[in-house]
């Protein structure tokens, strides 16, 4: 470990935000960590009742971001490290799912992140320092039938990551976007989301995929404490990376895409500059 820093952390309740919290206390730092509930503050507090500090937020509540992370800044010290980890995935065809459904994943996946960066930026940029960690999926790079909407906010939450990172680099804000594969959290199980079956004619391409999801949760070839380490070993980086692939799926998911993506620009090349002059 480099220093000390504290580390702002969304949805240490569980999943990823939870070992990040562990794995960052036994390393030194001190972690400010969110959650919904007070038994679940509490329970996070146990962990290190000197240098765990939770505090209640649903990131959706946009109108409390502000005046919690003013009150870290105030009471507890200054945000070295932003996580937005809070999430959920949304799993359902696009033609089965409801709009309202929509609009909660990005509500949650997306305008609670953003709405945390713009609260905490402004302490980062007066200092000249700092580094925000966004939690998005290989989802985010690669899709797959049923989860059209948590792909859509996590592509969303890569682009702006990238964009943020550039317009702050030159305040020595650093931004990386930490993309996941499969990993043994609650994201497939408990913390999913999932819209009921009306259409017959998914039937064959989608309740396989369902039904692979659910026996495969808890089974995932990730272990969320590794990620934690990898996701500090970012941390403690003096040039962090803006993309961050966690899992060996992850790797060989992304790398495909990108293989695909440059043959098909092969393929269309002609056609893409006929549209010049």
């Amino acid at each position: 470990m480099s220093s000390q820093k504290l580390i702002f952390i969304t949805g240490v309740s569980s999943g990823f935000g939870r070992a990040l919290a562990q794995e960052a206390l036994s390393a030194g730092h001190r972690v400010v960590g969110t959650v919904r509930t007070p038994e679940a503050k509490r329970s996070f507090e146990t962990l290190d009742p000197a240098r765990a500090f939770g505090r209640l937020l649903d990131v959706t509540d946009v109108e409390a971001i502000g005046s919690v992370v003013a009150d870290v800044e105030a009471h507890i010290g200054a945000v070295d490290v932003l996580v937005n980890n809070a999430g959920y995935g949304h799993e359902g065809v696009m033609e089965e799912s409801s709009l309202d459904a929509m609009r909660r994943q990005f509500d949650v996946n997306i305008f609670g992140p953003v709405a945390i960066m713009k609260a905490v930026l402004p302490f980062m940029r007066a200092r000249r320092r700092g580094h925000i960690l966004n939690i998005t999926s290989m989802g985010g790079f690669i899709t797959m039938p049923g989860i059209a909407y948590y792909c859509g906010s996590k592509f969303a939450l890569e682009g702006i990551s990238e964009a943020v990172g550039k317009e702050v680099e030159s305040f020595g804000i650093a931004v990386t976007a930490v993309a996941p594969g499969s990993f043994r959290t609650d994201w497939a199980g408990r913390s999913m989301i999932r819209a009921t079956r009306a259409i017959s004619d998914y039937d064959a391409l989608f309740d396989p995929i369902r039904q692979a999801r659910e026996a495969k949760s808890g089974a995932q070839l990730g272990d969320p404490i590794k990620a934690a380490r990898a996701m500090l070993a970012a941390i403690d980086s003096d040039h962090p990376p803006a993309h961050l692939l966690l899992g060996s799926d992850a790797l060989t998911l992304v790398r495909n895409k990108l293989t695909a993506l440059a043959a098909e620009l092969d393929t269309w090349e002609a056609v893409t500059r006929s549209t010049d002059g």
